[in-house]
């Protein structure tokens, strides 16, 4: 394993196309529902224990060598939103072409060719974290820490919030970050024992909403 390795997958210049998205900030901010620092602080809270959870889940599974196919198929269960869903895809298409080009392997390419319009992001994720020598614990942090900073990095530009706030907020976000890697992982481990069923199926049904509003609106900065 090598961390540099974990820093060159979670890094947000990495070319797996999160920069055009904005994790359901943009409906929030639009729904005042995010408008400074502090509603930003419990938007990604939120986010983090629900969909961040089920998606690091999902992301540390993988890494752990369970069936990917399977994993696309509980991730589909536990995404009830269809444009939810399409966005998934549509990022793990990117990052499944951003990683076959940086840790090609057999696993990679397989799952590529069994979903050609694109697999889940977390489950590809996964995949190119085990093909990096990574382990669960790994690639959980970097979907958990991506479900966060997404929303941050957006709301800068969608209320022209100071940067500096927005970190802050990502770094004492930092401890919860943790415990829900190590919550991924373990849950992941257990899942390898005894069935992909027993994946965590947290729901944000605000975020599923908002998520449905937002794919109808006629102009938008983000695509998600």
């Amino acid at each position: 394993m090598t961390r540099a390795a974990l820093l060159v997958l979670a890094d947000g210049r990495f070319p797996a196309g999160g920069h055009a998205h904005s994790g359901g900030a943009e409906p929030a901010v639009k729904a005042g529902r995010v408008h400074d620092a502090a509603s930003l602080a419990e938007f990604c809270r939120g986010r983090l224990h629900t969909a961040g959870l089920v998606s690091a889940s999902l992301a540390a599974a993988a890494a752990l060598g369970l069936d990917p196919l399977a994993l696309d198929e509980a991730a589909d269960a536990r995404t009830p939103s269809p444009a939810l869903r399409t966005t998934a895809r549509r990022l793990g298409r990117q990052m499944m072409r951003a990683a076959r080009a940086t840790w090609p392997g057999e696993e990679l390419a397989a799952l590529a060719a069994a979903r050609p319009r694109g697999a889940h992001q977390p489950i590809v994720l996964g995949l190119a974290a085990r093909a990096a020598g990574l382990g669960a614990e790994d690639a959980a942090h970097c979907v958990a820490y991506e479900c966060v900073s997404g929303p941050a990095t957006a709301v800068v530009r969608l209320l022209s919030l100071d940067p500096f706030d927005a970190t802050g907020v990502l770094a004492r976000l930092a401890p919860e970050l943790d415990l829900v890697a190590a919550r991924a992982a373990g849950v992941a481990a257990s899942a390898a024992v005894e069935g992909v069923e027993v994946l965590p199926a947290a729901s944000a049904p605000l975020l599923d909403v908002m998520a449905e509003a937002h794919a109808a609106w006629p102009v938008r900065l983000f695509a998600s």
